[in-house]
């Protein structure tokens, strides 16, 4: 027993010697799963970390709700930030907060950010956009929704086209909501929907101020497709 305990031994501190004399030998490799447990957990594949110009911003391929897209400022020296379109269409841009992405291409989003960015932030920005990641699904979505919207126009902070998800009912508030708010001086008590029906324009009036302040929502009229929504300046007598 003792002889066999001291020929294990033996054979065992031989062990890395027959590693280094022997090229074939291979200790055994951890499994995938274990080297996939050792990945940071944080690592994302950003596809604008990768790009340093707006040059080369994709045009071609539109963004839809569920696609994964990543976002950079090049003059804010900071990660490129990814995250998933919403089923508004919307995402956060770095100190813009939302904005309107589906159907846009990167370069499109890009550009849109850039010049937000450079009315309040920066002299000049470089905003480099990539899709990381495509929604299975997005081709379909995009089809069912690119015809939907409605335009925002007047004493908001953010005027222009807005999606209308046709699966999900927006209403006046809401809107004025995803345009930023009023501005200073927008008369709040006279919100106009310009409407398309078989009769022609119809125009609604809405106090979204008494939805807003006292909480009316009976008057929170939803929105429809090419609705077309009017914030005019509040007069002032004197």
């Amino acid at each position: 027993m003792k002889k066999l305990a001291l020929s294990f031994l033996l054979l065992s501190a031989a062990l890395p010697d027959l590693s280094a004399q022997d090229p074939g030998f291979r200790i055994p490799e951890q499994s995938r799963s274990r080297q996939a447990a050792a990945a940071p957990s944080g690592a994302v594949n950003a596809g604008a970390a990768l790009l340093s110009s707006m040059d080369n911003l994709d045009n071609n391929q539109a963004i839809s709700s569920g696609d994964t897209i990543s976002i950079r400022v090049l003059e804010d020296r900071r990660d490129a930030v990814q995250q998933k379109v919403a089923v508004t269409g919307e995402v956060q841009a770095p100190y813009v907060g939302l904005v309107s992405a589906r159907g846009k291409t990167c370069r499109d989003l890009a550009f849109t950010i850039k010049k937000e960015l450079e009315k309040n932030f920066f002299q000049h920005a470089t905003v480099l956009v990539a899709i990381d990641q495509f929604d299975p699904d997005s081709v379909t979505r995009t089809k069912e929704y690119e015809l939907d919207f409605y335009v925002m126009f007047g004493i908001v902070a953010k005027q222009g086209k807005y999606d209308l998800p046709a699966n999900e009912d927006i209403s006046i508030s809401q809107a004025i909501l995803r345009a930023g708010g009023f501005a200073q001086f927008a008369d709040k008590k006279k919100v106009k929907i310009i409407r398309k029906t078989p009769q022609g324009n119809k125009t609604i009036l809405v106090n979204v101020d008494g939805i807003m302040r006292q909480g009316d929502l009976s008057r929170d009229v939803f929105i429809r497709k090419d609705d077309v929504i009017i914030v005019e300046e509040k007069t002032v007598n004197f």
